[in-house]
C-alpha cells in the first residue's frame, strides 16, 4: 500500500483522548481551565484529546481526581497495548511481527530491534533528533524489549537478519555497550530458528538503497516493510513484494554465511 493511500490509524490514544474530552465537557471545564489546574499549556490538553500525545499514567490519575471519573482514564492508559507505546511509524510492523511465520530483515545502521539489548536500545533512542522526552524514550525502550517476546513463541517464527558490518563498529553507548550487544548477537546466532549474516563493509551489494523487512503472515500473505527517517509503509502488492524478495535473496548470497558471520563476531570479541 502506498503511504499516500494509507488510512489514518485509530489508536488507544485517540479513544482515551476522546474520553478525556467527554469527561472534561461533562464537568463543564474548558481546555484552558483544565490546563491551568494541572499546570500545562492548553495546547498540550488539545493534543492529548486529539490522540496526538499519549496520556501519561500520573497525569491520567490527576485528571480522574479532578473530573471525578472513578479511575477510568488511569485504567484505560494501563490497558494500552505495548505496541501502541512505540513510535507511530513502527506500529504497522509490530502488528504483523507478532504473528509472522517468517521475518527477513536487512539493516544498515543499527542492530535490528528484535536483537537489541536494553542498553543498546536506550542509546538508539537517545540519538533521535529532535530529542524525545526521557519518559517517552523509556516507554519506547520497554515496548521494544516487549517485542522480543516473539522469540519465545511456540513454534517460533523463522528469522533471518543481515547486518552491515559497520554496525558492529559503531560504538553506541561506548565500547562496553557495544561489546555486550555483540555478545548478545553471538548468543542469538546459536538459536536454531535464527539466521544471522554480516554484510562486509567493503562489498558492493543489492541493498544499497536502504533497509527492508519481509514478512509472511499466518495466512501466507507476503508483505514488505520499508522505513526511513520517520516515514514507513507496508507494501502488499504481490509484484512489488516479489521484487523485494528477489533483492533479499541476492543479499543473502552476497553476505557472509551464518558460520562465517559467527566467526567474525568471535573475532570482534577476541574469542577466535
Amino acid at each position: 500500500m502506498h503511504p499516500a493511500n494509507k488510512p489514518k490509524r485509530i489508536t488507544s490514544w485517540h479513544v482515551i483522548g476522546a474520553q478525556l474530552s467527554h469527561f472534561r465537557k461533562a464537568a463543564r471545564i474548558t481546555q484552558p481551565g483544565l490546563a491551568e489546574r494541572v499546570g500545562l499549556h492548553e495546547d498540550t490538553i488539545g493534543s492529548i484529546e486529539q490522540g496526538r500525545r499519549p496520556l501519561k499514567i500520573d497525569l491520567a490519575e490527576t485528571f480522574d481526581e479532578l473530573l471525578d471519573t472513578k479511575g477510568a482514564l488511569a485504567v484505560a492508559v494501563a490497558k494500552v497495548p505495548e505496541r501502541e507505546k512505540l513510535p507511530a511509524f513502527v506500529q504497522d510492523l509490530v502488528e504483523h511481527e507478532e504473528e509472522a511465520l517468517t521475518l527477513l530483515s536487512y539493516q544498515n545502521q543499527v542492530v535490528p530491534g528484535l536483537l537489541q539489548t536494553k542498553a543498546y536500545a536506550t542509546e538508539v533512542f537517545s540519538c533521535l533528533y529532535p530529542p524525545v522526552h526521557e519518559e517517552t524514550a523509556d516507554e519506547w525502550v520497554s515496548a521494544r524489549l516487549a517485542r522480543q517476546q516473539v522469540l519465545q513463541r511456540t513454534p517460533p517464527p523463522m528469522l533471518n537478519f543481515i547486518l552491515e558490518e559497520v554496525i558492529l563498529h559503531r560504538p553506541l553507548g561506548g565500547p562496553d555497550v557495544l561489546r555486550q550487544q555483540i555478545q548478545h548477537l553471538r548468543r542469538q546466532a546459536e538459536l536454531p530458528f535464527i539466521g544471522l549474516q554480516i554484510m562486509p563493509t567493503r562489498r558492493a551489494h543489492a541493498g544499497l538503497a536502504g533497509p527492508l523487512i519481509l514478512l509472511e503472515t499466518p495466512e501466507h500473505e507476503h508483505l514488505t516493510y520499508i522505513e526511513a527517517q520517520r516515514v514507513s509503509f507496508l507494501v502488499d502488492d504481490p509484484d512489488e513484494v516479489s521484487v523485494y524478495q528477489q533483492k533479499y535473496g541476492m543479499l543473502r548470497s552476497q553476505a557472509l554465511t551464518p558460520e562465517e558471520s559467527m566467526g567474525l563476531l568471535d573475532e570482534l570479541l577476541g574469542e577466535s
